[in-house]
């Protein structure tokens, strides 16, 4: 049984009625999309801004109601789930750890929260708990008197992390929580979080544009653009072997030390206009390998050999 399945998930944002005349059909910012996470596995999801990353993720954290879909966690359908007993299970770790901190209450207040809301701890039981947690990523209990804008952003992120930690969640959603930290510190986030994993058995699903970092931890990767599925794969193929041409483009996109730069071979650098979204393949203005079906017919996932799936008219070969 999987510990995350989402079935045809998505998400459309109704845009203001005008004075005279319909209403328009609003902006799809996720499309219908399936798939799944294994216990104990690391999910990468990838893709350009407003690809529909953040939407994704806050719809599975129960912080953004789906248009369409359903997400089951361990087998346990969320569409109707009260909010306490969605908390247990799944967490969100923000991308701005300071930000995500209320700067008017002290730590301990912060860590309390979830102790106190979904779990019902006792003042002891509470207590408890904070120092273990505290302990588990490596801060002081003497940080737990203090506000959030005394600490540098990795110890608010370590903050963050103990925070999602305290409802003892079985799958934790990390929204790029490395982007915002020195090239040093990324490091020691990402080590403790590797640790945390292991000595909690949790399930993880990383959201980044860095493909050096999401290659690194992820056990799988799916690509998103504008708001779709177009690739999935295991992390150490994916974009060494990419199938979908936009998959190619983000690894040709990214800095390598040793390579020189250049311009990825592409048609255009335009998206797609949401309000407008095209007929076919959302990436056929830019595909230097589309023809007619792929501006007229949307191209369905399917499976391409060692365990990837892209949905493109035109695959990459070996």
């Amino acid at each position: 049984m999987p510990a995350l399945k989402v079935t045809n998930l998505a998400k459309t944002f109704p845009l203001k009625k005008p004075l005279f005349g319909p209403a328009p059909p609003g902006v799809r910012a996720v499309r219908p999309m399936s798939f799944s996470i294994a216990k104990g596995e690391t999910l990468g999801i990838v893709g350009e801004s407003g690809c529909g990353k953040s939407t994704l993720a806050r719809m599975l954290a129960g912080l953004l109601e789906p248009s369409e879909g359903a997400i089951e966690i361990g087998g346990r359908p969320l569409d109707n789930a009260d909010p306490a007993q969605f908390g247990k299970l799944i967490q969100y770790v923000f991308q701005d750890p300071q930000s995500s901190l209320n700067p008017r209450k002290t730590i301990r207040q912060v860590m309390e929260a979830p102790l106190k809301r979904l779990h019902r701890m006792s003042n002891v039981e509470r207590d408890r708990r904070i120092r273990e947690i505290f302990a588990s990523v490596n801060l002081r209990d003497e940080f737990l008197d203090r506000y959030p804008h005394e600490f540098s952003g990795g110890q608010a992120q370590r903050i963050g992390i103990a925070r999602a930690l305290a409802a003892d969640p079985a799958i934790i959603i990390l929204d790029e929580p490395v982007s915002a930290l020195d090239v040093s510190v990324q490091a020691q986030v990402l080590n403790l979080l590797a640790d945390l994993k292991t000595k909690f058995g949790l399930t993880y699903l990383f959201i980044t544009h860095d493909l050096a970092v999401v290659e690194a931890v992820s056990d799988r990767i799916i690509v998103l653009y504008f708001g779709s599925v177009v690739e999935i794969g295991k992390a150490e193929s994916i974009f060494a072997n990419p199938r979908h041409p936009y998959t190619k483009l983000l690894a040709d996109s990214a800095p390598v030390v040793g390579k020189p730069l250049k311009a990825p071979e592409q048609k255009g650098t335009e998206l797609p206009d949401p309000l407008n979204p095209p007929p076919g393949c959302a990436f056929a203005g830019r595909c230097p390998r589309a023809s007619d079906i792929c501006r007229t017919t949307v191209p369905e996932l399917t499976p391409m050999g060692d365990d990837q799936l892209a949905a493109c008219h035109h695959p990459l070969q070996d």
